[in-house]
């Protein structure tokens, strides 16, 4: 048998096995739903504990991960998402105890009220149930996925990609462990055990053993998800950041926002892809050499190329793109109106922001962009469920059904009605 077939076991009959992983999901999720805090904080501790203790392992199934991704030529900006090193492993075991500090949300009371007849209603937080997590490169979000769902009560079934095979199985390893320690149930958390793409079919295919699905990754995934998917799916799409500067922008603030908001790292979600500079605005210039500086392409409309012989001009692509790579589109518009404009037009809902020291001008834009996060002064890099102070997230929902922006433990939860009576009887 050859190593790839070892990293990449065909299945003769996936449904089946996803069948088993869903059933012995279901049954861990009825007792996560009742585990006390102090339980699943505690599991979450032990599992943190045994990402530290397990560096070596994990650090050392990461390099054969990213060698597999040099020979296969994948980019720069995906090999950026699947390096893990001492510190990025130390991240990944932080937010995880950060994950267990936060206040449960199972059972937390929505809201109250009395009826004329007596009766009290009350709507109280549950989990979601068995949430199926497929997702690409990232090893991280191994971690991040079980912490949150195990936090909010669920049991996940995770389907990281093949990029990250031998990493997501380390970090796997070590948060069994912790379960494990802390008598939590190891079904709890299920990785599925094959890269072959009909595990995948079976997965989208589980309704009643899988309740929601998620999908972390690029365009083909998460179309391929929504295509196919017989369960509800919360999905995250293209990440088209924009960055508007307007007339009224802060010139030096407005190049370190430019330069961190692109360039501090370019194969996140949260990366601004396109920059809108008001017309009216200064010195445009000093953006663009700053951005050249940093070593990023600059790709310009016909006002922006004017300015700088190394401007490359803009194709009618480059403002729907999510170049994830050290590259930007640049736009001139006609203040707020014609930056709004841009953004309902090109914009994917994830993360946009305004730089200005005009009040108007930004609460205008707060309240007009219809994105899932929208900034003023801040750098879209922040978009991130750790700088929310969630700990942690599953991904940046942007639709508007059920959870938007970092989706974290809240997310993760839905609500039932509890009715208490003392006999009433409908007339």
């Amino acid at each position: 048998m050859t190593t790839e077939t070892l990293i990449h076991p065909p299945v003769s009959d996936a449904d089946a096995l996803i069948a088993d992983m869903g059933a012995r999901a279901r049954a861990a999720a009825k007792r996560m739903a009742v585990a006390p805090t102090d339980r699943k904080a505690s599991g979450l501790r032990a599992a943190a504990a045994e990402l530290r203790a397990r560096e070596a392992d994990i650090l050392a199934a990461n390099a054969r991960d990213m060698a597999a991704g040099e020979a296969n030529g994948l980019t720069s900006a995906m090999l950026d998402r699947l390096r893990l090193d001492a510190g990025r492993l130390g991240a990944i075991a932080g937010a995880v105890e950060a994950v267990a500090a936060l206040a449960d949300p199972v059972g937390a009371e929505i809201d109250r009220t009395s009826r004329p007849n007596g009766m009290v209603l009350s709507r109280v937080r549950v989990p979601l149930g068995v949430i199926g997590i497929i997702y690409e490169s990232r090893p991280n979000v191994t971690a991040d996925a079980a912490a949150l769902g195990l936090m909010s009560g669920n049991a996940v079934i995770l389907r990281g990609g093949s990029e990250a095979v031998h990493s997501n199985r380390a970090i796997h390893a070590a948060l069994a462990a912790g379960l494990s320690e802390a008598e939590l149930p190891a079904d709890a958390v299920q990785l599925v055990p094959t890269q072959d793409r009909a595990a995948v079919g079976a997965l989208l295919r589980a309704q009643g053993l899988v309740d929601i699905i998620i999908p972390r990754g690029g365009k083909g995934l998460v179309a391929r998800v929504q295509d196919e998917a017989r369960v509800p799916v919360l999905a995250h799409l293209d990440g088209i950041c924009h960055l508007y500067i307007d007339a009224a922008a802060d010139p030096d603030r407005a190049v370190a926002l430019a330069v961190n908001a692109k360039m501090r790292r370019t194969g996140i979600c949260g990366a601004t892809e396109t920059i809108l500079i008001d017309r009216a605005y200064a010195d445009p210039r000093a953006i663009i050499d700053a951005l050249i500086g940093a070593g990023c392409e600059v790709r310009g409309d016909s006002a922006i190329a004017a300015l700088s012989p190394h401007v490359t001009p803009a194709s009618a692509n480059d403002w729907d793109c999510e170049y994830l790579d050290a590259i930007v589109s640049i736009a001139a518009v006609d203040g707020v109106e014609g930056a709004l404009a841009h953004i309902d037009a090109h914009s994917s809902r994830h993360t946009d922001a305004i730089v200005t020291e005009d009040r108007d001008a930004a609460e205008r834009f707060l309240a007009e962009v219809d994105s899932a996060i929208v900034m003023h002064n801040a750098s879209t890099q922040f978009a991130d469920g750790g700088e929310f102070g969630l700990g942690a997230e599953i991904g940046i929902a942007t639709g508007r059904l059920h959870a938007r922006g970092p989706v974290a433990l809240e997310g993760l939860t839905t609500y039932k009605w509890l009715v208490r009576g003392s006999g009433q009887t409908r007339p």
